[in-house]
């Protein structure tokens, strides 16, 4: 049986790039991509500009099913990405805090690593933002290979 990784993503072209890493870096695994649903998050926890004035009320069920919309946008770029690459692909999905629940679902599925995205911000960006990616590497069972965006910083005093 191949190894699981199980790569986080959210429609960003830096969980893209984390998914095309774990193809191209790992020969005969197969990859779970991981899709949070963030509570906490009024863009539904996916890369787009959201106007709370036309968009359902944050917290409400129709919010609910506006982010599994956009949940199962995400999971068909993941899988017509596996396809290009010919790769062994499922799809999950969890609603809470995002780095709870990746380390959740390492510690509670037969995961061999974990391959995920990160800005890459420092300094007060950071302190402001929080970063998923360190509360995983800190808290994950298993290796994490964090792939960054070495430019996200750029123009940021």
């Amino acid at each position: 049986m191949s190894r699981q990784l199980l790569v986080p993503v959210d429609g960003s072209p830096l969980s893209e790039r984390a998914l095309e890493y774990a193809f191209d870096a790992h020969d005969d695994v197969s990859v779970v991509a991981l899709h949070v649903i963030d509570p906490a998050d009024p863009g539904y926890s996916a890369p787009m500009d959201v106007d709370v004035r036309t968009e359902p009320s944050h917290g409400s069920e129709a919010w609910y099913d506006r982010a599994g919309e956009m949940e199962e946008a995400i999971f068909e770029d993941v899988r017509d990405l596996a396809a290009e690459y010919d790769a062994d692909l499922t799809t999950e999905s969890a609603v809470g805090d995002p780095a709870r629940r990746i380390v959740d679902y390492a510690e509670d599925h037969d995961i061999a690593a974990i391959v995920m995205g990160s800005h890459g911000r420092s300094g007060q960006t950071r302190l402001l933002l929080g970063s998923t990616a360190e509360l995983v590497v800190s808290r994950a069972p298993v290796t994490v290979t964090v792939v960054r965006d070495e430019d996200a910083d750029a123009g940021l005093a």
